[in-house]
């Protein structure tokens, strides 16, 4: 059923109260360290600390706080149970052992894609794709000053009916595939997708073999959101955005049965799912 907005029952209703550390006065030698969030496989935390402090995940020192305090770290699609978050500022530091919470993700088929999108063999395709794949890479990897991500996100369409989750193992032509990690938002084509957060756009590129027309946005802090298959494609690099601003429009172009929306995000190298950042809130400025 298509719906303004759902509510997605099942699918996010455990995430309808982001869990969270509560501030307390911190001991002597400690960081300032509040964190809410979805702490799930394909989730991710919030954090506010003291400005500019460095963040390390699991020991590995992977992001600095902005000129405000806050950061975001994402949990992979196929996190572990625990991830160890660390803040450091000077000589002094805190650590806060987050439970990471598995997720039972669905098997979904797509048939009738073609080949050439599924199990390419073109010596001159394999080429394209290779060049294809270093472009987004090179996007991917960037890591802008800001924290656009600090009000959450809005969905990118107002209508719409997810026609597949995210992190669902695919079958493609009767072929196992990785796992799917955006979440397929299906519309009809010439809707207008929309930015749900602030952020400067990073790449654009129509005709994509295996995503058609592609839009990045950076959020800050090496949060990337992605936009697959549009039919037209209305924002450049290094454009500005803001919450609501149009991007383009659904289509059906790169591997793709119909009009729909793949709504993608990524931290650093970690897949997430974009919807459940969708009405979050960093924490509140500490006391």
């Amino acid at each position: 059923m298509i719906g303004r907005r759902p509510l997605l029952l099942g699918f996010g209703a455990a995430l309808a109260t982001p869990r969270m550390l509560g501030a307390s006065a911190p001991a002597q030698g400690a960081v300032d360290l509040v964190l809410n969030g979805a702490w799930r496989q394909g989730g991710y935390a919030l954090g506010r600390t003291e400005p500019r402090a460095l963040i390390l995940v699991d020991g590995e020192a992977l992001s600095t706080a902005s000129t405000d305090g806050l950061f975001i770290v994402g949990f992979d699609r196929d996190a572990p149970a625990l991830a160890e978050i660390e803040v450091r500022s000077g000589a002094r530091s805190t650590r806060r052992v987050l439970d990471v919470a598995p997720y039972a993700f669905p098997s979904t088929r797509v048939d009738g894609l073609p080949p050439a999108t599924v199990e390419p063999s073109d010596p001159a395709l394999l080429d394209r794709i290779r060049q294809e794949v270093a472009l987004k890479t090179e996007a991917f990897a960037s890591r802008a000053d800001v924290d656009d991500f600090r009000d959450g996100f809005i969905w990118p369409l107002e209508t719409y009916r997810i026609s597949s989750e995210w992190g669902a193992q695919r079958i493609l032509n009767g072929t196992p595939a990785r796992p799917h990690y955006g979440v397929d938002l299906a519309a009809p084509a010439g809707t207008v997708i929309r930015a749900p957060a602030d952020g400067r756009i990073v790449f654009t590129r129509p005709n994509m073999h295996f995503e058609g027309g592609l839009t990045l946005i950076d959020h800050g802090q090496g949060l990337i959101s992605a936009y697959l298959h549009q039919s037209q494609l209305d924002v450049t690099p290094n454009q500005p955005v803001r919450r609501g601003d149009p991007l383009g429009r659904v289509g059906m172009t790169g591997r793709a049965t119909g009009p729909h929306l793949c709504w993608r995000l990524k931290w650093r190298d970690r897949n997430l799912d974009p919807s459940l950042l969708v009405g979050a809130r960093a924490p509140r400025r500490l006391a």
